[in-house]
């Protein structure tokens, strides 16, 4: 059994240059990611991908009274992934309600159980963005009891300043900066 997990946030084409709501140079991390995803599985570890899972009408959205572009739509070329997965890679989507905001892999999702069954103790963060979702994420995990790394140079965030900020509180709350 795994005690190790890889949790790749949202690695999807509307975060990238040129998509609906991208991360800038969000693209540049591609590669990094890429190549932990295949360091964990040969390690055997299990692979996670968090994705932006929007219904048409999402609450996030301008159009609905939300701080966001459309994003991410289910089904659409912009909700895709950019990065290579393993065909066992688990996918977890999030913010599939209109109704309910979602940044954590964890939100309304069964991603604490699938790695309690899974036997993982230790889960590894990379993705965008780095003030946002992975953030979200990372907290999340720490509350569920697991050990946090965070691969800070497989992440990327929106605002420099921001992105400073929010490694400091992951911090705070016990996440490992790697």
């Amino acid at each position: 059994m795994p005690e190790e997990a890889l949790i790749v946030v949202d690695m999807q084409r509307d975060f990238m240059p040129g998509g609906a709501l991208p991360v800038p140079e969000g693209d540049k991390i591609i590669p990094k990611v890429n190549e932990y995803i295949r360091k964990f599985k040969e390690k055997r570890a299990l692979i996670v991908a968090t994705r932006d899972w929007h219904p048409e009408n999402h609450v996030s959205f301008k159009e609905q009274g939300g701080p966001w572009p459309k994003h991410c739509v289910q089904g659409t070329e912009g909700a895709e992934f950019v990065v290579e997965l393993p065909e066992d890679a688990v996918i977890i989507s999030k913010a599939t309600e209109p109704d309910k905001e979602a940044y954590s892999g964890f939100e309304g999702t069964n991603l604490a159980e699938i790695l309690r069954e899974k036997g993982v103790k230790r889960v590894y963060v990379c993705g965008v963005a780095t003030e946002y979702c992975v953030k979200a994420t990372a907290l999340d995990a720490v509350k569920h009891g697991f050990e946090v790394y965070l691969l800070s140079d497989a992440v990327k965030g929106i605002n420099p300043k921001d992105e400073k900020k929010a490694l400091e509180e992951l911090e705070k709350a016990g996440v490992k900066i790697l």
